[in-house]
């Protein structure tokens, strides 16, 4: 929630709920298909809350079969997200930038974007088709299955984990639908500026554990620095003031209440 006010501070056209991320700050666990749909609302709701912008989350695979994915378009959309992000990994699922991911058959994910297309209460309500299968069955096959899934009414689509510009490129030339781009530092997909993403034609670009690693990479060299010395003076990371900390997270609405109700 921390990343989510700081995030809303700066204006962006649209705030994306990782799972990867989410799982990993919220439970300290591995994006392996372990968190739940119950664990994953409950964080919807609270980063829709804050979030100031429209908020995509990630639904994993829907947490079942159609059923599950009636139950979770609808909680998800309840929960205050402008879209939802479903994908065709069997269960349990895995991160998109691992290994040894598998993919349900094509026809199973064209039922699971029809019953989601179905469920949502309105459609400003977006649905994110993501296909998992170029790492293990290649680019062909992650296409054959996008067009199928932009057929089942699909609003965006998410071909995963391209491993080069040239395939990008393709996978824009394919679709006349919005598209999203995975950009994951040391990932399989090249990570490109802005400018060159918009004109291969992706229309949504996701930065899904950017801040989490410069955080990560920062927190373990305060850590290792106060192991060492027994203390943070002197540490070699910049550090945000404490007064703007307390200012982002709201503590001058708490004052100020406290001062119109002070006995």
């Amino acid at each position: 929630m921390v990343s989510v006010r700081l995030a809303a501070t700066f204006g962006f056209e649209a705030l994306y709920m990782t799972g990867f991320g989410t799982v990993a700050s919220h439970l300290g666990l591995p994006d392996a298909g372990l968190a739940t749909y119950s664990d994953m609302v409950g964080r919807v709701k609270q980063m829709a809350s804050m979030a100031q912008a429209p908020l995509i989350a990630d639904g994993d695979t829907g947490y079942g079969g159609l059923l599950n994915v009636r139950h979770t378009v609808r909680g998800y959309e309840e929960a205050g997200a402008s879209a939802i992000q479903l994908e065709d990994q069997e269960f349990p699922k895995k991160c998109g930038h691992t290994p040894g991911r598998r993919v349900i058959a094509m026809e199973d994910m064209v039922r699971k974007i029809r019953v989601a297309v179905e469920a949502r209460a309105s459609p400003d309500f977006l649905i994110i088709a993501r296909t998992d299968a170029r790492t293990a069955l290649g680019l062909d096959e992650a296409l054959r299955r996008a067009d199928a899934y932009a057929r089942a009414g699909a609003d965006i689509l998410f071909v995963e984990s391209p491993e080069s510009v040239e395939e990008m490129r393709t996978i824009c030339e394919r679709f006349d639908v919005p598209l999203v781009a995975n950009m994951v530092e040391k990932g399989r997909t090249p990570v490109l500026s802005r400018e060159d993403l918009e004109a291969l034609g992706y229309r949504i670009a996701i930065f899904p554990v950017s801040a989490l690693l410069a955080a990560v990479k920062a927190m373990h060299a305060m850590y290792a620095h106060i192991r060492e010395h027994g203390s943070s003076k002197g540490a070699p990371v910049e550090l945000e003031d404490f007064s703007a900390l307390t200012r982002l997270m709201g503590f001058e609405d708490v004052w100020e209440f406290e001062k119109r109700h002070a006995e």
